[in-house]
């Protein structure tokens, strides 16, 4: 019976060895992997655990056995929401440094061929006009100062610009024709608003109105479009990612360096809800997105072609010199029809020989003017459209784009993935884009009834800036605000610093957004706050305790 009774009592010491004071083989791991790699991230290791210590204190990671301590969770928390950051900021610097490139080569070509045909001008109307171009210079340098004010922004009404060229250059016309008389500023006056029914200079100033209009505020609302779709960029890729945002990516990302998994990487699908769930309020931005981006593309293809915005300003100084000639060659009957209406002018002036004099007939082509540059709007265009298409799933592909060099990959990945739990399958559905879509995200909590601001703002932006294209694409005009100081700087969605990085490239479809499931209520557990503590099974020593009491003698 003696020997029964020991034989019993060792058995229940083996089975309960940490009770009887001895491990036996169930020795603690070594938390020497997790030390290093802490360490390495420049934290203090004076209370890194040297090995596996109980985990109840966690309230990210699961509770089970740990090398973790509540600083160290805490610490590399907020390790991983900057990292996060990071990379949303280094793809969005990415995106910036496109459409910023895109800006450069269409504005530098725009006032390189706006600069050429004032330079074309000033060289073609000193040889044919002589004198009259010499002394009436103003007219034409301030048309060409306007025209480069309206597309930086300015606050000027094209149509009236132009208006108000021809008006000036009918009254120095007709001042040089009639140099014997002196004519007064009231007479000038009638004489300019004689321009719609004399029609002097022809049909010329109606065409060139029209087609300057419509491609100026093209190219002026394109430039916009380029510089807000930056700017929102720049602002979205600032906006800190949440408080529930950084549990989820700790939990993802360096709980299992915790669990002495550091090898372990996130399931696929575990990833895509984790940042589906963070990026949410930005994926919002999708639609207006794409809208600006579709109308820009139509905009871009309005500005090239026979008629394109370069033809159009090439061909100013040819069309400004036919209207001049027309009205030359007719210059009896329009002072006739000017007499009639406005009086006759006393002989009080200069006499001269009027307009023909030193004028040498001549013409320049456009053709020459574009020279090995006709097709350079196109390439820029065909460019441009390419990499707005290549934008167009930005805000919805940024989650599979994070997720891309992070998660398990190769045979079997998917049942030996990290899942938040454990090496596992991740058995839950990927959810939608959007912020409506994550009131059944497993990952990340979230409520939907308090959106982003910053965000919201930004998505009216977007509306407002399609609209304005919207507009252009009529010939409307639209109101901007000056961008010549500031057109490359930070405000106009352009790089911070001197460089931006290259991001990661964009690749691969919208997601579609699969059918929602119904999450599982969190276990209310004491030591399994979060559903997946490792709890100990009761020792056998407390079923075998009650034999040996009835087998001791009485």
């Amino acid at each position: 019976m003696d020997s029964f009774i020991l034989v019993a009592a060792l058995t229940v010491c083996s089975l309960s060895a940490p009770a009887c004071g001895d491990k036996g083989t169930s020795k603690a791991r070594s938390c020497s992997d997790i030390r290093h790699f802490y360490g390495g991230k420049g934290f203090s290791l004076d209370d890194a655990p040297q090995t596996e210590i109980s985990g109840e204190h966690l309230r990210i990671c699961p509770q089970g056995y740990t090398c973790c301590t509540s600083d160290m969770e805490d610490n590399l928390a907020m390790l991983g929401r900057k990292e996060m950051e990071g990379l949303l900021k280094d793809a969005g610097r990415s995106l910036q440094t496109s459409l910023a490139g895109q800006f450069k080569a269409f504005d530098g070509y725009f006032l390189e061929v706006l600069n050429r045909s004032a330079t074309n001008l000033q060289e073609t109307f000193t040889s044919t006009w002589g004198s009259l171009y010499s002394q009436n210079s103003q007219v034409f340098s301030d048309l060409y100062r306007d025209l480069r004010q309206y597309y930086r922004g300015s606050n000027l009404n094209l149509e009236e610009v132009l208006s108000e060229f021809w008006s000036r250059l009918l009254e120095k016309l007709f001042t040089q024709a009639n140099k014997q008389y002196f004519i007064g500023e009231d007479y000038l006056e009638c004489v300019s608003k004689q321009m719609e029914t004399l029609l002097p200079f022809g049909d010329i100033p109606a065409a060139m109105k029209m087609t300057v209009t419509l491609r100026f505020v093209a190219a002026r609302s394109f430039v916009q479009g380029l510089i807000i779709s930056g700017e929102v960029v720049r602002r979205v890729s600032q906006v800190p990612l949440s408080q529930e945002c950084m549990r989820a990516i700790m939990k993802m990302t360096y709980c299992p360096h915790c669990r002495g998994m550091a090898s372990a990487r996130p399931c696929a699908n575990y990833c895509s809800n984790v940042m589906k769930g963070c990026l949410a309020n930005q994926a919002d931005l999708n639609t207006e997105w794409r809208h600006l981006a579709v109308t820009m593309m139509q905009v871009a293809d309005r500005m090239q072609g026979p008629s394109g915005v370069d033809s159009v300003i090439l061909s100013l100084p040819n069309r400004i010199s036919e209207a001049m000639f027309a009205m030359t060659e007719n210059i009896d009957s329009i002072n006739s029809k000017l007499f009639q209406a406005c009086g006759n002018l006393g002989e009080e002036g200069t006499r001269g020989t009027g307009v023909g004099e030193n004028m040498k007939r001549g013409k320049v082509t456009v053709e020459d003017w574009l020279g090995g540059n006709s097709d350079k709007m196109k390439r820029l265009v065909t460019d441009v459209t390419l990499r707005l298409k290549n934008m167009e799933p930005y805000w919805v592909s940024l989650p599979e784009m994070l997720c891309s060099d992070r998660v398990a990959t190769g045979p079997g990945a998917e049942d030996k993935c990290w899942n938040g739990m454990s090496r596992a399958r991740y058995l839950p559905e990927v959810i939608g884009s959007g912020l409506a879509s994550q009131i059944n995200n497993p990952e990340v909590e979230i409520d939907i009834t308090k959106p982003d601001m910053t965000i919201r703002q930004q998505i009216m932006q977007l509306k407002i800036m399609t609209h304005r294209l919207r507009n252009a694409l009529n010939g409307h005009d639209v109101d901007f605000q000056d961008t010549s100081d500031d057109a490359s700087g930070s405000g106009s969605g352009a790089c911070a610093d001197d460089t931006c990085s290259r991001g990661p490239r964009l690749t691969g479809s919208i997601t579609n957004q699969p059918d929602s499931y119904n999450i599982l209520p969190e276990s209310k557990g004491v030591s399994g706050t979060n559903g997946s503590a490792r709890q100990n099974p009761p020792s056998v020593g407390m079923y075998l305790l009650p034999m040996l009491i009835f087998l001791l003698p009485r």
